[in-house]
């Protein structure tokens, strides 16, 4: 799941690029475990900056035009050019196992159960 360039640029300037674990959550559905990728995606060669998630959870349905709301936990690490895909698919398979193993410890844990993802009458915020 892809956010939109107005998100990506409103990001701070100071984030580093890399790999990150957290939260998800889709309209108002549950939270899963994710990992996002921010910055440039080099063995893509991508001219833009961009932000895309990956929630460790299977959707039965797409959720194209959903609010999709995130929080982040920590860093796994910069992100890095690959000499192939198999190694950018290896890659991407450990980042998700240290996002698992990162997110059962107590004190990310919590964060699935905070406020951010319980908003009243739904995702609509600023009317947005």
């Amino acid at each position: 799941a892809n956010f939109s360039e107005q998100v990506v640029e409103s990001l701070p300037s100071d984030m580093s690029t890399g790999i990150y674990y957290g939260w998800a959550c889709v309209g108002n559905g549950d939270v899963h475990k994710m990992v996002v990728s921010i910055g440039w995606n080099p063995f893509y060669k991508n001219i833009k900056k961009s932000v895309e998630t990956h929630i460790i959870h299977t959707f039965k349905d797409d959720f194209y035009g959903e609010i999709l709301s995130i929080v982040i936990t920590g860093y796994i690490r910069p992100e890095k050019n690959f000499d192939s895909v198999e190694a950018l698919i290896s890659a991407i398979q450990e980042d998700i196992e240290e996002a698992k193993r990162q997110l059962d410890l107590p004190e990310h844990l919590k964060l699935k159960e905070d406020n951010f993802f319980h908003l009243p009458g739904g995702k609509m915020v600023n009317n947005h």
